[in-house]
């Protein structure tokens, strides 16, 4: 039986790869975004229908999940990829920003799983991964609140794995290191340039040296990402995986330091301008 895949945030980047590749693949998908019309491509894609999903509107993930089941009759996968950045210090990021990027990066995947899972518990298969980032691996600084985002993903992951590898389903993050697709460069909340002299000058420094690190050497192919993904719904895999030659040096980093502090030092070291 052909086995299907609801992703999320299919409009760009690793999302629409990820559709492109399980349909190459054989897989029925279940592309979704916010606005369709952005990507009509999509509905070129063999096997593939595009639907309407906003994973901060539970109305419309039941809608789009009855769509995917009433056309496919089941869902095998779940990618949650839907999600942005956001450039700040915490206290350049107001409180509003604060709320809607927690509606969109963790509530809103928290949002698409309450509504699959229980498929896939009841069928006794499935898998489910949720896209993070390096930002979940280190607190990214001039990242604050997106990191935190990230981090509250891949704990809510391993955090299920365990509760529901013996119901059948799997769980996994996949953690891209600085790709640069479209979505990392314009998805994103921005607002270094707020705030008072002092902070606009600490966050204008850290900001560019993390542009002139992650923009070294040559591009990372966010082909990847979506070949990754594949892989952990089709073979499986570990709870967290970092995708990326940077991703992969940090969490190297990780597990070579004694201990969290070694590490974290060590990131002090490459991220942090040095006067």
């Amino acid at each position: 039986m052909t086995k299907t895949v609801l992703i999320t945030g299919c409009s760009t980047g690793f999302g629409k790869l990820a559709a492109e590749k399980f349909s190459k693949e054989g897989w029925n998908v279940i592309a979704t975004l916010r606005s369709p019309e952005k990507a009509p491509e999509l509905a070129d894609l063999a096997s593939t229908i595009v639907v309407k999903l906003d994973v901060t509107d539970p109305a419309s993930i039941k809608d789009a999940v009855g769509e995917g089941l009433g056309k496919f009759g089941s869902i095998d996968c779940v990618i949650n990829n839907a999600g942005y950045g956001g450039r700040a210090f915490f206290e350049q990021a107001t409180p509003e920003s604060i709320d809607a990027m927690f509606a969109t990066n963790v509530f809103g995947v928290m949002n698409v799983i309450r509504e699959t899972v229980p498929h896939m518990r009841k069928a006794g298969s499935g898998s489910v991964i949720n896209v993070t980032s390096m930002a979940g691996m280190i607190g990214v600084p001039g990242n604050s609140v997106y990191s935190s985002t990230k981090w509250a993903l891949e704990g809510l992951t391993e955090a299920m794995y365990l509760e529901y590898k013996p119901l059948g389903i799997r769980m996994h993050t996949v953690a891209p290191g600085a790709y640069r697709t479209t979505a990392f460069g314009e998805n994103t909340d921005d607002f270094l340039e707020t705030g008072d002299d002092q902070i606009r000058d600490a966050s204008r420094k850290i900001r560019e040296n993390f542009e002139r690190i992650v923009t070294q050497g040559d591009p990372q192919d966010p082909t990847e990402v979506s070949d990754l993904m594949f892989k952990l719904a089709t073979e499986g895999g570990p709870v967290h995986n970092p995708v990326g030659a940077d991703a992969q040096m940090l969490a190297g980093l990780i597990h070579g330091s004694a201990d969290r502090e070694e590490f974290v030092r060590a990131v002090e070291q490459m991220l942090l301008p040095q006067e």
